[in-house]
């Protein structure tokens, strides 16, 4: 992969990852703004919990994408970025744009997911 790829990459990840910290500050700073009133009415209680525990599964899976996100500052720096874990085939650019992530080709993911229907 060029150089000049690379680098579009590497800033998208890096815009990513900042988007995911800043949201996270947010969340944090929500769940700890001393709301925790009593509720009465037992629906609004949980409508409250209901709303948390939302936001603790979204935050949980942006833990796990900046996990993804280490990973793929790692295959930058060693080379293999671009490449498909499962075949060796080139990643296509316009899947890594709207993946950054991702370590298989458009026809591995779809043959991963074709057998993950299967089971």
């Amino acid at each position: 992969m060029r150089q000049r790829d690379l680098k579009l990459f590497r800033k998208l990840l890096d815009q990513r990852k900042t988007e995911i910290l800043n949201e996270a500050e947010r969340a944090v700073g929500s769940m700890n703004n001393g709301t925790d009133e009593a509720f009465a009415d037992p629906t609004d209680r949980a409508t409250l919990e209901s709303d948390r525990n939302f936001l603790l599964r979204m935050r949980d899976r942006e833990r796990k994408l900046l996990g993804k996100i280490e990973e793929a500052y790692a295959r930058i720096e060693d080379g293999s970025y671009g490449r498909c874990e499962e075949c060796g085939g080139e990643i296509g650019t316009e899947r890594l744009r709207a993946r950054p992530v991702t370590t298989l080709c458009i026809s591995c993911k779809s043959a991963q997911e074709a057998r993950e229907r299967q089971t």
